[in-house]
């Protein structure tokens, strides 16, 4: 009994052993070498195959029976790479979750300073209306006044009367009377504190060429100076004519001498002013 179980043993070993040899010979005949060339760097788990039968194992008696369902190192093989592939997994998993991290944080600064310079040419383009809402301020402002200064000087010589008066002089006198002073004071009197006016005296006298001209030019600066020492009329607004013996209208000549003092006024000029 003892003999037949030992040669069941001997041709169940060599059986086992024959088909080990079978199926590894099988399997490196099937290989495709371009399998290889087309592999990624992390290749998918193989299927676990054993040297030969024992793998590693004692070939007696008890391994044979126990193996391979209770064997702590067949079972260490076959744990160990895939272990090994849950840690590579795990090591792309944190790489990719640094890279995300990192993405995110850059996305949301690059849209901060997008935000900002947003921010900052809204700023710039307010300023710049602004600006130019002042230039056209400025601008119109400066028309309104060119066009005030314009009208002032096309009123400068619009002149008109507002007060006359005719000194007389007897013949060979220019001395004033005290009818003419009079007269004179009525006039002068309302041109106190005025402005824009000017005071016309045009002298005439009897008599022939410059002899004439040189009274009508007493006369006349016998009124001139009442006026400025009396009333305080400027010089300047004085404008004064010797006109000598100068035919008057109707073609009489003069007798004697007289003076025409005339006040003109500008009232463009006063309204512009006030």
């Amino acid at each position: 009994m003892r003999n037949q179980v030992l040669l069941s043993l001997v041709v169940l070993f060599a059986l086992a052993s024959w088909a080990q040899q079978t199926n590894n010979s099988s399997t490196s005949g099937t290989a495709s070498p371009s399998a290889a060339q087309t592999s990624s760097d992390r290749e998918p788990l193989e299927s676990p195959r054993p040297k030969d039968f024992w793998d590693g194992d004692d070939p007696n008696l008890v391994n044979l029976v126990t193996h391979p369902w209770a064997n702590k190192k067949y079972v260490e093989r076959q744990v160990a790479p895939i272990r090994d592939r849950i840690s590579e997994l795990e090591q792309l998993t944190d790489e990719n979750s640094r890279m995300i991290k990192d993405i995110d944080a850059r996305t949301t600064q690059g849209l901060q300073m997008a935000s900002e310079k947003t921010s900052l040419a809204d700023q710039h383009a307010s300023d710049a209306a602004n600006k130019a809402q002042l230039a056209q301020t400025a601008a119109t402002q400066a028309s309104s006044a060119v066009s005030s200064a314009e009208q002032k000087v096309g009123n400068l010589d619009e002149y008109k009367g507002a007060a006359q008066t005719e000194i007389h002089f007897r013949s060979g006198e220019s001395a004033l009377s005290k009818s003419a002073k009079d007269a004179l004071d009525q006039m002068a009197e309302p041109l106190k504190g005025q402005h824009s006016y000017i005071v016309e005296v045009r002298g005439f006298a009897s008599g022939q060429g410059q002899t004439a001209i040189r009274s009508s030019q007493k006369m006349a600066d016998s009124v001139v100076r009442y006026l400025v020492l009396n009333h305080d009329i400027p010089v300047y607004r004085i404008h004064t004519m010797s006109m000598g013996n100068v035919p008057s209208a109707d073609g009489k000549r003069l007798v004697g001498g007289r003076v025409e003092v005339n006040v003109l006024k500008n009232d463009n000029v006063t309204s512009a002013q006030r």
